[in-house]
């Protein structure tokens, strides 16, 4: 048996271990890095460890970090109350607002996950304020960014027409833009209808403080209608954080805990409680997930997979293929890292004719973002990571299961709709 084919039954085993016993498959999945990786592979430890993700590591830590202050001193009660009067109580305008926020950012440059970092915390904390289905919400944050994230000033977008255009490949700014736009608003108005956000009120409601104004409950002296000097700092420091981001190209991590660490420094107190509400078995979760993908990556695993794909002599299904490789690894990797794999593999049986390279494209882009709300990967983790008030194991089988859904059914909808026609 190859050395790629022991290392994906690894995986395998540790999904069912994970999903069977009461152990953070994170756990599982730095002992998996560890055996395959020296026994199989014969890394060095400093070999396996290259593939640990530490920007992801810090944008969880750093972002999970920061909201949780904000949350200990009252700042996101207030910017949910802030929420309802903007959309006049309407409660279920909302997930559509965070849907377009999102994709606004990502279309005008930001990064996909910068922009889940920026919009998840605020939404999950409105979600869990006026009972939500965090799954609807996290899923309208993720596919909100990827609807926008491929307009041709985007990161996304500007990344996959440099690699079309280096591999002399025809191309369409437009129509991948669109793609990714159609896909993802068709998938998020299907969600909100499936989660319950149709029974989520259309009318005015009355926000949290004015019902206690209405007499359900005394005040307190420190009432969310109130900006306190804490909430004023704390919303300062949120806004850096989007002018860091957006105008600087700064790391959203690193700026995230840089903001927290100088709030804590004038409210320890809110600082302490904050270090404890980080999610760490999510962080352990995630970092040893990606870790083992990094082996397995290293080894060469996914190129295996992907080369036996573009072997095959019957161009259409090798193009389906692609595009559930793409989404099924991309569910666990860098999306972008996948796709600029990927698209090179395809340029065979493109420069044959048989397969439209525009639509192929596309095809391939969708597939492998559109995954992105797995808990695997980076937005779909920080969804997970910033949701409050929820059972975590059940939110992420959640996660992983809508993730699942996504890997199985959009790459077969996306090729009869983009690749079979010969678009391009």
């Amino acid at each position: 048996m190859s050395d790629e084919l022991i290392s994906i039954l690894v995986l395998v085993v540790v999904f069912v271990i994970a999903t069977t016993r009461s152990i953070n498959m994170g756990a599982l999945s730095f002992a998996a890095a560890f055996g395959v990786g020296e026994l199989v592979a014969d890394f060095s430890a400093d070999h396996i460890f290259a593939g640990f993700p530490g920007d992801l590591f810090v944008v969880l830590v750093g972002v999970t970090y920061l909201f949780a202050l904000a949350r200990a001193n009252g700042t996101t009660d207030w910017l949910v109350h802030a929420s309802i009067r903007l959309v006049g109580g309407r409660v279920a305008l909302i997930p559509w607002v965070m849907f377009a926020i999102s994709g606004a950012l990502t279309a005008i440059g930001a990064v996909s996950p910068a922009a889940v970092a920026i919009v998840a915390p605020l939404a999950l904390s409105f979600a869990a304020r006026y009972q939500i289905s965090p799954l609807l919400m996290g899923a309208m944050v993720v596919h909100g960014s990827q609807g926008g994230g491929f307009s041709p000033i985007s990161i996304y977008g500007s990344i996959v027409n440099g690699i079309v255009d280096r591999e002399k490949l025809p191309g369409n700014e437009i129509t991948l833009f669109l793609a990714s736009l159609v896909v993802n608003l068709i998938i998020a108005a299907v969600v909100f209808v499936v989660c319950g956000g149709l029974k989520l009120p259309r009318t005015a409601v009355a926000a949290a403080g004015e019902e206690r104004e209405a007499g359900a409950e005394e005040a307190p002296a420190d009432a969310e209608g109130r900006l306190t000097p804490a909430r004023i700092a704390t919303l300062a420091a949120l806004v850096a954080l989007v002018v860091a981001v957006l105008a600087f190209d700064l790391d959203a991590g690193l700026t995230s805990i840089s903001l927290a660490v100088a709030l804590s420094v004038f409210w320890p107190d809110h600082g302490k409680k904050a270090v404890n509400e980080v999610t760490w078995p999510t962080v352990l979760l995630i970092c040893g997930v990606l870790t083992y993908v990094g082996v397995l990556d290293e080894m060469g695993t996914i190129d295996y997979a992907g080369k036996a794909v573009s072997d095959i002599g019957i161009p259409l299904l090798a193009a389906l293929l692609l595009c559930y490789i793409g989404a099924i690894v991309s569910a666990f990797a860098s999306s972008v890292g996948i796709m600029g794999a990927l698209i090179p593999l395809a340029v065979p049986f493109l420069a044959q004719g048989d397969i439209g390279a525009v639509g192929m494209i596309a095809a391939l882009a969708v597939s492998a973002t559109v995954v992105d709300v797995s808990p695997f990967s980076t937005n779909g983790a920080l969804v997970l990571a910033n949701a409050p008030d929820v059972d975590r194991d059940r939110f992420f089988r959640q996660l992983m299961i809508y993730g699942g859904i996504m890997v199985v059914a959009v790459p077969p909808v996306v090729w009869l709709a983009m690749v079979v026609p010969g678009l391009g």
